[in-house]
């Protein structure tokens, strides 16, 4: 929804004014919530991104390896949803053995029973 601040040159008070749609705020003419006068000046406004979680731990400083060594702890949900997340930046086909790791750990299956199922999977006898 466009949210749009300005200031009441009335009253000298911020106005934060949030519309349904693009249409509706060209539409309307904006008037101060406190005095009804209609002379505002618009202000800028901070504007907000949403970021992956993979974007905001590498931006965070972390590397690929501090990442995953963080998950290591984490509910096999949470690693389930994060991975998911890395694999669709890396915007290639991993591969179908990703995928099932992926959905295991969706189902809250553990990193050791996938492990332990898939021995092959690490491919240097390491575990997952």
């Amino acid at each position: 929804m466009p949210t749009y601040e300005y200031r009441c040159n009335a009253c000298g008070r911020n106005v934060t004014l949030t519309y349904k749609t693009y249409a509706e705020y060209d539409e309307a003419t904006p008037t101060c919530i406190h005095c009804n006068s209609a002379d505002l000046t618009r202000l800028i406004s901070r504007v907000a991104f949403s970021r992956s979680v993979t974007s905001r731990l590498i931006s965070g400083g972390w590397d690929d390896d501090t990442a995953l060594s963080e998950l290591e702890h984490a509910d096999p949900r949470t690693m389930g949803r994060v991975l998911r997340e890395m694999g669709a930046e890396v915007g290639e086909d991993i591969g179908p053995e990703f995928d099932e790791v992926v959905d295991r750990l969706d189902r809250g299956q553990s990193v050791e029973e996938i492990g332990a199922s898939m021995p092959d999977l690490a491919g240097d006898g390491d575990s997952i």
